[in-house]
């Protein structure tokens, strides 16, 4: 079963190949992708690594955690799964509104049991 890495602190140089080729030393490598800004086309300094087996995986964490790359010490672990768009509870901050509006307040109009 393929397992993803996650590959922090990489150098700004390190390219996709790069990431590839050192990670074949430790098994069968199925993608590498560094991130990269999406308007600038600068690397973000961190990358993915999908490893054939699981095995491999473990044997890159073991190897590369840790080590350097580029003259960069790195950070190898599993990679967690990625959080769909709105998953994480909808509205930053919640709670309390702090614009005065309170819900079930007084809007006006309407009757008030009493004379105008």
């Amino acid at each position: 079963m393929n397992k993803n890495l996650y590959v922090g602190n990489l150098s700004y140089k390190i390219t996709d190949d790069d990431l590839k080729t050192n990670f074949s030393e430790a098994g069968e490598v199925i993608s590498a992708t560094v991130i990269k800004d999406k308007f600038t086309g600068q690397s973000k300094g961190f990358g993915f690594v999908e490893m054939k087996t699981e095995d491999g995986a473990a044997e890159a964490i073991k190897k590369f955690n840790g080590g350097t790359l580029d003259g960069k010490s790195i950070v190898v672990n599993e990679a967690r799964p990625k959080k769909e768009f709105g998953e994480s509870g909808g509205r930053r901050g919640g709670g309390n509104r702090s614009d005065g509006f309170r819900k079930g307040g007084r809007s006006g109009g309407g009757s008030r049991g009493g004379k105008f």
